[in-house]
């Protein structure tokens, strides 16, 4: 057996910064060496960040990418970083003598890089192209056909990128037969609820399929409504982990391995072997030092805990909310503050991600609004310590009245809107960032107003159900007195309790509930769920036991709100199907359920 200390930087790139992600390659190449690193590796397209989506069709932007990886190699050489072997993604094409009708334009790969030396050793491309759910990827790149394999101190480690690991045949089929130790898996994996289990279990077939190790990195971070989480692994060649590192932050796991020597006989070269799903992938072969090391003292491993359920999407929910604030520029958020139970999961959210004294807070009291609504935001604006303004709107309500003659709905709808038009100035005056406070029961079933409540730029709860809202309140109402990379330190519970008892209403006319336009959620969130998330026909919801009269009307619900979810800003993605990049579906649309 030979040793290798290997490092997985679990970082956090921005889409389209290629020199900022190439300053965060070379630091964390250099804490790496720091821990006596004998190879790193990056995530997929660490150096454009990803996903870059139409970027790629971009042939400015591919050769941005391409002058980007060969200033990397050539600056790590320069600071002294070069002879540790450094492993990234990035943007590369294929260099096509006659344009295909239907093949993206330039030939895009979604590519991998070994670095040494202040060159580029090998580059290698993926080879399953993902095209469902949030991925789009055979709109814009063509596949990637070689494995490579290069020696490191005697052990011969291949490379493949993220999907190549959750389908079969491709280059993972091929790896066991050409004689790799280790197989190292560059990710830029999205987050979705209990999704750690899956890829731990994927992971760990995978490396038993190969009959290797197998070492996954992976992304972390926010980018839109995508979420990445981290939690990058090494598994044994029999499944077992060995090494894990901690979700939604950025983290160096550094693991000794001893791995199997590899094959003297195995010349550099290139061999072409056909795969398990009929393609033909080129194994690369490349030495770049033959000779195991001399044995070393080995570090203890470190196995970080994952975070429990509602723990894990808090987290989530921050990070995505702290990105896209950051990434986008604002240092602070403006959002109405209700006294009701979703503004106030949103207010605490944004507390949490970006500190409470960048969180800006109206209070907008109407005709309708109860005094304990009132009382209850005022509770939460001092337990947190928000920016806080009152603006009393019912004065401004009558001026429209006295020009329009509104009734019923419309007339609701009014406040609404008169609300939206106040927070969104105040955006406009100071900065501010607005979020909207919508949750995903309510937009399923198109229960909010367009230009009111669903106005703004971020929805950090868009894609969390009612019942969920009250349960991460809950939750983290637990966490009062702790600190964490997503948690604010709180001295009390940050959310009081009579919001989370208070039973829920949009306060636009005397005595409203939301009960009085909606199914009680305890009946309406498993429903949506089944319909919105897992595609279930009429009969299907039917014979699941849901209330046939019930799923009419919800059915009818989502079909009809199709156009408002469309103008609905965006949002972190938490659960397998989103109301954004994973659903999608024809606002003209004469199709319905029988």
């Amino acid at each position: 057996m030979a040793q290798l200390r290997i490092a997985l930087a679990q970082v956090n790139p921005t889409v389209g910064d290629l020199g900022g992600n190439a300053d965060k390659i070379v630091q964390w190449t250099r804490r790496a060496a720091d821990a006596g690193a004998h190879l790193v590796a990056f995530p997929e397209m660490a150096l454009t960040g990803y996903p870059v989506e139409d970027l790629a069709l971009r042939a400015s932007f591919v050769e941005a990418s391409q002058r980007a990886l060969a200033a990397l190699a050539r600056r790590l050489a320069d600071e002294g970083l070069g002879g540790l072997p450094v492993v990234t993604g990035y943007l590369d094409r294929r260099t096509v003598g006659l344009v295909r009708s239907g093949q993206p334009a330039g030939a895009p790969l979604d590519a991998a890089a070994w670095l040494h030396g202040g060159e580029v050793l090998v580059r290698s491309a993926k080879h399953h192209l993902p095209n469902y759910g949030v991925f789009d990827e055979y709109r814009i790149f063509v596949r990637g056909d070689r494995l490579p394999v290069v020696r490191v101190h005697g052990v011969d480690v291949a490379t493949v990128v993220c999907e190549d690991l959750w389908q079969d045949g491709g280059p993972v089929s091929v790896t066991g037969a050409a004689g790799a130790g280790l197989l190292l898996a560059l990710n830029a994996s999205p987050y979705e609820r209990n999704k750690d289990d899956v890829r731990l279990d994927l992971c760990a077939r995978r490396a038993r399929e190969a009959g290797c190790a197998l070492a996954y990195v992976n992304m972390v971070g926010g980018q839109d409504e995508l979420v990445f989480d981290g939690d990058s692994v090494i598994v044994g060649a029999d499944g077992t982990p060995l090494a894990r590192a901690p979700q939604f932050t950025e983290h160096l796991l550094v693991s000794d391995l001893a791995l199997p020597a590899a094959d003297p006989s195995a010349e550099p070269g290139r061999t072409p072997v056909d795969a398990l799903d009929g393609t033909t992938i080129t194994v690369d072969r490349l030495v770049l030092s033959p000779d195991p090391l001399p044995a070393y003292p080995v570090e203890p491993q470190t196995v970080a805990e994952p975070l429990d359920d509602l723990a894990e999407v808090y987290a989530a929910l921050v990070l995505g909310t702290r990105d896209y604030v950051r990434k986008n520029g604002f240092r602070s958020v403006v959002l109405g503050l209700s006294g009701g139970i979703d503004s106030a999961l949103v207010a605490t959210l944004a507390s949490d991600a970006i500190g409470p004294e960048n969180v800006h807070v109206i209070l907008l009291p109407s005709r309708y609004s109860s005094e304990g609504s009132v009382v209850d935001a005022e509770e939460l604006v001092k337990r947190q310590g928000l920016n806080a303004r009152t603006v009393p709107i019912a004065r401004m309500v009558e001026a429209f009245e006295e020009q329009l003659d509104l009734h019923g709905l419309a007339a609701e709808n009014l406040q609404a809107r008169i609300r939206a038009n106040v927070w969104m100035a105040m955006s406009n005056e100071h900065g501010h960032l607005v979020l909207t406070g919508g949750n995903k029961s309510e937009l399923a079933t198109g229960y909010s107003t367009l230009y009111g409540d669903s106005a703004g730029g971020f929805g950090p709860i868009k894609d969390v159900f009612k019942l969920t809202v009250w349960e991460l309140a809950r939750w983290r109402n637990t966490q009062a007195g702790k600190s964490s990379p997503f948690l604010h330190l709180f001295a009390e519970e940050p959310i009081p309790e009579a919001i989370i008892r208070k039973e829920p209403s949009a306060e636009l006319r005397p005595g409203q509930r939301d009960v009085d336009s909606l199914p009680e959620y305890t009946v309406l969130d498993p429903l949506l769920t089944d319909y919105v998330e897992r595609d279930m026909g009429r009969a299907a919801l039917l014979a699941a036991g849901h209330d046939p009269a019930l799923v009419d009307r919800v059915i009818r619900l989502v079909d009809i709100a199709e156009y408002k979810r469309r103008q609905y800003p965006p949002g972190p993605k938490i659960t397998p199907k989103n109301f954004g990049r994973d659903r999608r579906l024809p606002i003209t649309n004469a199709w319905r359920e029988r």
